[in-house]
């Protein structure tokens, strides 16, 4: 479990991964080396997995969004046709789902031919049986960014100074 402090944190890291521990630190009320020690432990408990650049797909020539649900003949609980799924190329997410289909897709595409080439790849995979894709006209909310601020926290822990005995 994190707490406030860690929340905090995560929040301005979801918003700028790029922001220095001495910005975060003064937003924060706390020493750079507090933030930098906090950050190594998020870290290593694997609540921080990385940091990425954003980039906008219709200004790099991709403003085709498109979701794609697969129904497969993989035996309940398989995921061999996800792995495949996941190789294609311009694949952004893969959804192994419950209900009629087996998965869900995302891609961002050039357009509608990049779209038909996709859609017969994924028809070579032997136990694909069918697809169903829907096209984004819009997106409202596109959000990376998880609520931490929503989860249970402990309070912050703060380190005590030892003391020289314990008469």
């Amino acid at each position: 479990m994190i707490d406030s402090l860690d929340a905090q944190m995560l929040n301005i890291l979801q918003k700028d991964g790029r922001v220095s521990n001495v910005d975060m630190a003064r937003e924060l009320g706390m020493a750079p080396s507090a933030i930098l020690e906090r950050k190594k432990k998020l870290e290593k408990s694997g609540i921080i997995r990385g940091y990425e650049v954003r980039l906008d797909a219709k200004v790099l020539g991709l403003p085709l969004n498109v979701f794609i649900q697969v129904r497969t003949e993989e035996q309940v609980g398989r995921t061999n046709v996800g792995h495949c799924l996941a190789e294609l190329p311009n694949i952004q997410a893969v959804h192994f789902i419950a209900g009629e289909y087996s998965y869900m897709l995302q891609a961002r595409l050039r357009d509608a031919d990049d779209l038909v080439d996709l859609l017969k790849s994924i028809g070579d995979i032997s136990e694909v049986r069918d697809t169903r894709t829907i096209l984004v006209l819009d997106s409202i909310k596109e959000s990376l960014c998880l609520p931490v601020d929503r989860l249970p926290t402990r309070a912050p822990s703060h380190k005590r100074k030892k003391s020289g005995s314990d008469s």
